[in-house]
């Protein structure tokens, strides 16, 4: 039996959320899997991945090939969160920025 660990998506029309699941090659995405090994939310800020790494690794023991997506999400999860990131600004919001910076010198020079 080919098995194989992939993404099964769970959720409504535009709003996904995903099971890890162990299961045979030959099932359908939404197939009674083998079992449930994680979830992966990419809807939460920040996304949410949620494995059982020891399940994997003895799946992966046993033979059972990983998705490429399943491998990303076991790549993620073993180097933990990633430090916040900054909101990059939109040259228009610099722009304005750099505007107001002036205006508040000129205020403060004048007085």
């Amino acid at each position: 039996m080919a098995v194989k660990i992939r993404l099964s998506r769970h959720g409504s029309k535009k709003r996904p959320y995903y099971r890890v699941v162990v299961t045979d090659s030959r099932k359908r995405r939404e197939g009674r899997p083998i079992e449930e090994v994680g979830r992966y939310n990419p809807l939460t800020n920040p996304k949410t991945i949620d494995l059982d790494l020891e399940k994997i690794a003895e799946w992966r023991n046993h033979g059972a090939q990983v998705s490429d997506a399943v491998a990303a999400l076991i790549k993620a999860a073993e180097e933990g969160p990633k430090a916040q990131t900054e909101v990059k600004k939109s040259k228009k919001q610099l722009a304005r920025e750099a505007e107001a910076a002036k205006a508040a010198a000129a205020e403060g020079a004048e007085e």
